[in-house]
């Protein structure tokens, strides 16, 4: 047990879904407490964003508009007393560089974090799982392929799957047995088909309905976690 307890408050940007983002507070809380004491509490801010106005933004292509939709609400924690600030979310790192840039505070990347992830675990193929606009994206190919490592998204027909199963269940906290089964059957046909040898659940509630860190022995990256565990250690 550490005696030292956080120097710093966190800022998140939560709400993108709500559902993920009691998961980082609850995680962040007992990884907190499991380097002080359960009597410690962290030093948290949350502000709960427009998930659907955000989202609209980016399907949009208005990506200015996204980034400055964000950035004014980072710069409300850092108003309310943040030091630093985290995106409860992968999609919205689709704009994560720019709002880096300007920043009044230090941002953390999901991404960046989980590629780390990936890296200790010597993967070098890794399919990602998570909104069409993760599945899409072009964050995580380039973050990755820095680090030698090649991301690989499911077929077009299987990105409909899961982005369904995502927006339409997931993030109004609805878990169906038959999706998780779905889920998994895209991985174990990537792993057949793609040679992947890991997967990243790039979407902060894929975790609620892929509980384990495996499946068949392909390393599921729980990116909430990942995060959660940057976030903590950051906190003294």
């Amino acid at each position: 047990m550490n005696e030292s307890l956080a120097t710093k408050t966190v800022g998140i940007v939560g709400g993108i879904a709500p559902e993920s983002t009691i998961q980082y507070y609850r995680q962040i809380v007992s990884s907190y407490q499991a380097l002080t004491s359960e009597s410690e509490f962290p030093p948290v801010i949350i502000n709960s964003i427009h998930m659907t106005k955000m989202l609209d933004l980016i399907g949009a292509k208005k990506l200015t508009e996204v980034t400055e939709y964000l950035l004014q609400e980072i710069q409300k924690l850092h108003r309310a007393g943040a030091e630093f600030a985290v995106l409860a979310s992968n999609t919205p790192h689709i704009v994560f560089d720019e709002l880096q840039r300007q920043s009044p505070i230090p941002l953390i990347s999901i991404v960046e974090t989980a590629c780390l992830a990936a890296k200790k675990q010597g993967l070098k193929r890794l399919a990602i799982l998570g909104t069409r606009f993760t599945m899409q994206g072009t964050v995580y190919p380039t973050v990755f392929a820095a680090a030698g490592i090649e991301i690989v998204a499911p077929h077009v027909d299987e990105q409909d799957v899961v982005h369904n199963i995502y927006m339409g269940e997931l993030v109004k906290g609805i878990l169906l047995p038959e999706s998780r089964e779905r889920l998994l059957n895209i991985i174990e046909t990537m792993h057949a088909c793609e040679g992947i040898d890991g997967v990243i659940l790039g979407g902060t509630e894929l975790p609620l309905i892929l509980t384990q860190p495996s499946h068949d022995g392909i390393p599921l990256l729980d990116t909430t976690k990942l995060h959660v565990a940057r976030i903590v250690g950051a906190l003294f």
